[in-house]
């Protein structure tokens, strides 16, 4: 991953490298201003991509954080504090990271537009308090100094397309990482992302800080781009196009900014060419983000998309080419108990789901969980995993309690799970899924656990992948882990009879080759046979029977509540 992090790197910088240069070669000097602004713009929406785009929060303020780097920039500048522009424009955006968590914060409990209010008020506020204390240098006309190699249109220029590199280039090393498939997973599903032993608010708090640290940034280069700045420069309405912008092009992609920063710089002097009011444009920015947000997709992604196309035929050459190896780092010796269930009970107001069920899952075995739909099976997973806290009983973990412990706590202890329906971001490739699953797995590991799987290669867009095949990567990223105990719910939906079949085989072999019980919920009796070496039976939310696969699928009462069969009287 480090090879396609560096690869992707060198992409961008080449892409850049060309078009800067070209610009810089061939354009008159005020269409080169201009385009100066375009990549300042493109810093900016590079941030607020980092929230919107990736981790999937709502921010109205991020010509806020800009405009707290423009105004420590300035304010550097009249103290005539050393290091210059460049240096003035870092500590601002250091300044503008406090702002930045406090503003994350409330995303730890809000969502959409209860979170869109609350940053847009705090727009607002920093307006008023600009409009009071007004940026440094304003009123005495002391434009803010620029480096001295860089003092003219054309050196800026370079200086400020130098500097969107690298930070495009950063970004991609940082949106390979865990931390960046941790922001995209949460942006898909918090509860997937918190059974991986996700922290979401560290995942979202990190986002919001360096959102604001780039946006910093770009407030301080504009500072040095105009001389000096106005309250109209970084308001709320400025801020709000920005969003929209971003919501449209998808600014979390390298290219969608530089898309952005065109379209926020040159259309309104396309407008004025054509003598149009300024005010089309944002009507523009603002349909433009309806669709995206409607069709659920921005230009940027589709372009993307199209691209990935394109992958597969060459990722399934690769697949299979690693051999299942030395796998196992088994954590509970077989022969001990992995998961103990006592008394446990779950209330919905008067609806009992779960009435004092006991459950024992051996270490390294495979004990099947099946009954009826409604029959408590899902909730027995959820209060297991810690995503119902409030469930009376004990769940114990190799004897450890595990009460009062959140869902990424128990994560991090050796409780992991799958969900009925995957909840894979489909914007991470197969190997950034194992690794967001598994931290610290080595490539060799992740070629060998997907070859094992029979998945489809590390470079493989999620998003290229059927239903099918995601339920098995889905598993793959589950027992990657190696945790001591493994939580499947209907692994085999999608899959067909046979695909089935060998699931059921891989599944039996998961504890002697990765270490792991495994609790199996599963509707299909034939892998339930194949994989299980016991089998428990809720029925109403009660155990009413456990044993052998062969003495519970065979016992009429279970045939009666699971199968439907009726119990038939003996003849006398």
């Amino acid at each position: 991953m480090k090879h396609a992090s560096v690869k992707a790197a060198l992409k961008t910088a080449v892409l850049l490298g060309i078009l800067a240069s070209c610009a810089g070669l061939l354009l008159p000097k005020y269409w080169l201003f201009l385009l100066t602004g375009v990549f300042i713009i493109g810093i900016a929406l590079q941030s607020l991509g980092i929230v919107t785009g990736r981790t999937g929060m709502i921010s109205l303020c991020q010509m806020s954080f800009a405009g707290v780097g423009a105004w420590v920039t300035g304010y550097l500048n009249l103290a005539d504090f050393p290091g210059g522009l460049i240096v003035w424009a870092l500590i601002g955006g250091l300044a503008a990271i406090p702002l930045g968590i406090v503003i994350g914060l409330p995303a730890l409990r809000l969502r959409g537009i209860n979170l869109a209010i609350v940053t847009l008020g705090f727009a607002a506020a920093f307006d008023t308090v600009l409009t009071t204390i007004t940026f440094p240098g304003q009123t005495t006309f002391q434009q803010v100094a620029r480096p001295a190699l860089f003092d003219s249109d054309k050196g800026y220029f370079f200086l400020v397309a130098l500097i969107y590199g690298v930070v495009a280039i950063v970004l991609e090393f940082v949106n390979r990482s865990r931390l960046g498939a941790a922001w995209l997973a949460v942006r898909h599903s918090e509860r997937a992302a918190a059974a991986h032993g996700v922290s979401i608010p560290t995942a979202k708090l990190s986002a919001f800080a360096i959102s604001a640290f780039l946006a910093g940034i770009s407030g301080g280069l504009l500072a040095g781009y105009l001389g000096t700045l106005v309250v109209e420069n970084v308001n709320m309405m400025q801020s709000l196009a920005l969003f929209a912008v971003a919501t449209m092009v998808g600014a979390h992609l390298t290219l969608g900014a530089i898309a952005g920063g065109l379209m926020i710089t040159l259309f309104p002097e396309l407008l004025r060419r054509l003598g149009l009011p300024q005010d089309i444009g944002n009507i523009f920015f603002a349909v433009g983000a309806v669709q995206a947000l409607a069709s659920g997709e921005t230009v940027g992604e589709s372009w993307a998309r199209l691209g990935a196309k394109l992958l597969p035929a060459r990722a399934k050459a690769r697949q299979g080419r690693a051999e299942a190896g030395p796998l196992a780092a088994p954590a509970i010796h077989k022969g001990e108990t992995a998961l103990e269930v006592s008394g446990l009970t779950v209330r919905y107001g008067n609806v009992v789901a779960l009435d004092k069920v006991d459950l024992v899952v051996p270490a390294r075995s495979v004990v099947g969980l099946i009954g009826p739909n409604g029959a408590g099976k899902s909730t027995a997973i959820d209060a297991i995993a810690g995503f119902l806290p409030h469930y009376e009983g004990s769940v114990k973990l190799a004897g450890r309690p595990l009460e009062g412990l959140s869902a990424t706590a128990r994560a991090k202890a050796g409780i992991r799970r799958s969900w009925q329906t995957t909840r894979i971001a489909p914007e991470l490739r197969v190997g950034e899924y194992l690794r967001l699953a598994a931290p610290g797995i080595r490539h060799e590991e992740v070629e060998a656990v997907l070859a094992w799987f029979d998945c489809p290669a590390p470079e493989t867009p999620i998003a290229v992948v059927d239903a099918g095949t995601r339920r098995l990567i889905d598993v793959a990223g589950v027992v990657a882990a190696r945790p001591p105990v493994v939580l499947l719910d209907e692994p085999a939906a999608g899959q067909s009879y046979a695909e089935a079949l060998k699931l059921g085989e891989r599944i039996a072999a998961i504890p002697d080759t990765f270490g792991s019980a495994v609790l199996l919920i599963e509707h299909d009796m034939d892998l339930v046979r194949r994989a299980c070496s016991a089998i428990t039976v809720f029925d109403f939310g009660r155990l009413i029977a456990e044993g052998t696969p062969q003495a519970v699928l065979g016992s009429p009462l279970v045939r009666k509540a699971y199968m439907g069969d009726k119990i038939e009287e003996p003849v006398a």
